[in-house]
């Protein structure tokens, strides 16, 4: 298939790009990655006037610290974050979740920006930036702005950007000391999208659960914070029950429905798997952080 007619433009600033959205009133869209956009493109579920080309404005492809945490920029692509020693040194969860992303030729034009923005309720992008309570900095014409990631996300495909905005930056702030990681994912093959997953963050001190971080995957409305299955593990020792009252709870956080991919028990099912396991695996290396 073939996209509808389009004209183009081709931005040389973040100020040339909210500028030209803002002329376009709506009837705009981004091209960074286009590793989304295209097909929906060519599929005729997007018609906009004009694709406005962000790939040459220069400084948005960036991985630097600040405040013992990261800045990433928006045209930073997805091979950059898997690879990148800085992200795996501060953030290993996001290193393990970017080897989920689709395929490799996919990983290699897709951008985080364009990832974040498109918003699909099954991708890791969305999942790593509730977890890591990221702060997603936006430019418009009216001086910008920043929204924490339990704001940014309204709904599958939905975000807080306005028509003449665009992402420029993602924050993520540092984690506490002696916190440990788990990510675990199941789909139907290796690169497709993912039927359900689980991230976590634990932090341990004197053999008990000081905080915790649980977001999942798998109801098709986008990433959720598993706030009562947090609630379940923090404040006390590692233990079975525990573990299997905040998979429990995870579980019950969603509310999938079936489809030709998977029954909604069986969605459920594989979030209580996976929570638990990613559990077990953060504390693990919450531990071992310690010795």
């Amino acid at each position: 298939m073939k996209p509808p007619p389009f004209a183009y433009a081709a931005a040389r600033s973040v100020e040339e790009a909210v500028a030209a959205l803002a002329t376009a009133g709506g009837e705009a869209k981004l091209l960074a990655g286009g590793q989304s956009l295209v097909p929906m493109l060519n599929f005729r579920l997007l018609r906009p006037a004009v694709l406005i080309d962000i790939n040459r404005i220069p400084n948005l492809d960036h991985i630097r610290e600040e405040a013992g945490g990261l800045v990433i920029g928006a045209l930073t692509r997805h091979r950059q974050i898997e690879t990148s020693a800085r992200i795996a040194k501060h953030f290993p969860v996001l290193t393990a979740a970017m080897g989920h992303v689709a395929h490799l030729a996919i990983r290699n034009r897709g951008t985080l920006g364009g990832s974040l923005s498109h918003a699909d309720p099954a991708a890791e992008l969305p999942l790593m930036a509730q977890l890591l309570e990221a702060e997603i900095r936006i430019a418009n014409g009216r001086g910008g702005r920043s929204v924490a990631a339990r704001d940014f996300f309204r709904a599958a495909l939905t975000t807080a950007l306005a028509d003449d905005e665009m992402v420029t930056e993602v924050v993520l702030p540092a984690l506490p000391p002696g916190t440990g990681w788990g990510f675990e994912e199941m789909a139907e093959r290796r690169g497709d999208f993912a039927l359900a997953a689980a991230a976590v963050t634990v932090t341990v001190e004197d053999g008990f659960c000081r905080a915790c971080r649980i977001a999942v995957i798998g109801d098709g409305n986008g990433a959720t914070r598993a706030r009562d299955a947090e609630s379940a593990i923090a404040g006390g020792p590692k233990d079975a029950a525990r573990i299997a009252a905040a998979a429990e709870a995870a579980a019950g956080a969603v509310m999938p429905s079936s489809d030709l991919h998977a029954s909604a028990e069986f969605r459920r099912h594989l979030i209580r798997s996976l929570t638990a396991r990613a559990l077990d695996a953060a504390w693990r290396r919450a531990e071992e952080a310690r010795t």
